[in-house]
């Protein structure tokens, strides 16, 4: 009986280990499945928050001032309240406003011509006594926008040559004759003028134009051409004039000690790593800081995202890079990173909850102190940021460190984010010449992904980099007050007839920032 008996407890003993097992095992299944649910309705709510919500990261508390509205979170200030006396009683009441005189939505520069047009009576006799009557005054009854559209003109260069009939009958004498030099064109054995070639430039990198619809308002205007000639076009001037300039800006950045840095896909047809033309090419674009003189403006054209394209593009490069959380900005010789608060913000915006909004609230708090700091020189403001953006800081990075954010929803993504991070968002506190974000180069690399949405992608890889060095004249252009089609203009016109390749100093007299350029194609010169 006792074996038996002992046998029996065994027996349960076993049968409760089995049953603890599976109930723990179920306990994990069941966390795991908690996770997973919570997981995916975060992923429901964000999704359903794209499709249905706001498109604007711009928070209602983070207005100009930093003041928000007392009363947007009580319903009880915006919704009426019904009641029984108020439902009857009728209340009459008069506002007296001021009348404001409508201000015109369109209007004329200041500098256009101007021609008058006069209208007087068909017959000045008095119909009464049939004498001359005289004029007592006049007015102007409106004024239009007249549009005269631009013409082509063939125009044909003939070099004169001029003889001595002297030195030539006396036979002591060489034979003296002088020829006049017409000026060399962009494009050697092409009917492409500069004024040709800076419209079309202008069109396809200012108005986004594409080439193949830019061939029938050439026809219109008399010029018959295509798009592939279009495309050959703007390609030699881009290699042969505007490469140069290009080059010179380039030399110039890598002298600065502060840049921002981004990048966006692109499409190139034609690849020379072996892949389809679906594969993604890339954009990079490089922007100075103003603190550090004169914008520049450059855009890199690549096949790859790696961390080789932006080494050999900065080489020679020392100092601080402002990029968002990119793996290829890291780990570079003499280059430290500084990272986007903005980023960091998207990310708290994204977890849609209350945690999420203390997030977003930290780094609100944090660019309305940047507002204020805005125009202050680089030393001063980063004093500033020491003393009121330095504690903020700290704070949120504590909160973040000490907050249970597990797993893989978007709390735990943003404050993963935010951790792994913490050093690089730490960076513009000791240097005010870095800024809280890198929201300038992604400001600059719209025009990139505005032209991709209309020419859609380039047939060549060189076509591809004739549009990274147009793109980088032209906003470099625009960020230094240079209206660009003339800009085009100047350079096409006169660069080929400079021995720019021998004496490369020159080009600095063609800098968007130089003198002569700010003179004849500032936007304030007409």
């Amino acid at each position: 009986m006792t074996n038996a008996s002992s046998t029996n407890e065994n027996q349960y003993e076993k049968l409760i280990r089995v049953l603890e097992e599976q109930l723990a095992q179920s306990n994990q299944q069941n966390r795991d499945l908690s996770k997973q649910i919570e997981a995916l309705t975060d992923q429901v709510r964000h999704l359903t928050k794209l499709l249905y919500g706001s498109k604007t990261e711009k928070s209602k508390y983070n207005v100009p001032d930093g003041q928000g509205s007392l009363f947007d979170d009580d319903p009880s200030f915006s919704e009426s309240e019904h009641t029984e006396e108020q439902s009857q009683q009728t209340i009459l009441y008069t506002v007296v406003r001021k009348i404001q005189k409508k201000k015109r939505n369109d209007s004329l520069n200041d500098d256009v011509e101007i021609k008058e047009v006069h209208h007087h009576p068909e017959n000045t006799q008095c119909d009464c006594c049939q004498g001359p009557m005289i004029e007592i005054g006049s007015t102007m009854v409106r004024e239009e926008a007249e549009f005269i559209p631009a013409k082509m003109k063939k125009v044909q260069y003939y070099e004169h040559a001029y003889e001595c009939k002297s030195c030539k009958s006396d036979t002591s004498k060489k034979a003296q004759i002088k020829r006049g030099k017409a000026p060399q064109p962009p494009i050697q054995r092409s009917i492409a003028s500069p004024s040709v070639l800076a419209k079309l430039i202008y069109d396809k990198f200012t108005l986004y134009l594409p080439l193949y619809r830019q061939v029938k308002e050439w026809e219109r205007y008399g010029l018959n051409t295509n798009d592939k000639n279009l495309s050959n076009w703007v390609i030699r001037a881009a290699h042969d004039w505007l490469l140069p300039v290009y080059e010179r800006m380039k030399h110039l950045m890598m002298a600065k000690s502060v840049l921002h840095v981004d990048e966006t896909y692109a499409q190139i047809i034609n690849r020379s790593d072996g892949k389809t033309g679906q594969a993604n090419a890339y954009n990079w674009v490089f922007r100075s800081v103003q603190s550090q003189g004169p914008i520049i403006t450059l855009f890199q054209s690549s096949l790859s995202r790696g961390r080789t394209v932006l080494e050999d593009f900065i080489d020679g490069f020392s100092g601080t890079i402002i990029c968002d959380g990119y793996s290829a900005y890291d780990k570079l010789e003499g280059v430290t990173f500084a990272n986007c608060f903005a980023h960091v913000r998207r990310y708290w915006l994204k977890a849609d909850s209350k945690n999420g909004q203390i997030g977003v609230n930290y780094c609100d708090e944090l660019y309305r102190l940047e507002r204020k700091f805005k125009h202050l020189s680089p030393s001063k403001r980063r004093k500033k940021r020491q003393k009121y953006s330095k504690p903020i800081v700290d704070k949120f990075l504590e909160w973040v460190e000490t907050s249970p954010f597990y797993g893989k929803n978007a709390l735990a993504k943003a404050a993963e984010y935010t951790l792994n991070r913490a050093n690089g968002l730490k960076a513009f506190l000791n240097d005010g010449r870095i800024e809280i974000d890198n929201n300038p180069a992604e400001n600059a690399i719209r025009p990139s992904v505005v032209g991709r949405k209309n020419w859609i992608h380039s047939v060549s890889e060189a076509g591809a980099k004739a549009n990274a060095i147009c793109l980088s004249i032209a906003e470099t252009a625009k960020a230094n007050g240079v209206d660009f089609y003339r800009y085009l203009l100047k350079l096409l016109t006169e660069l080929p007839n400079l021995d720019i390749y021998q004496s490369p100093e020159i080009l600095n007299l063609y800098m968007p920032w130089s003198r002569m350029i700010q003179a004849d194609c500032g936007n304030k010169v007409r």
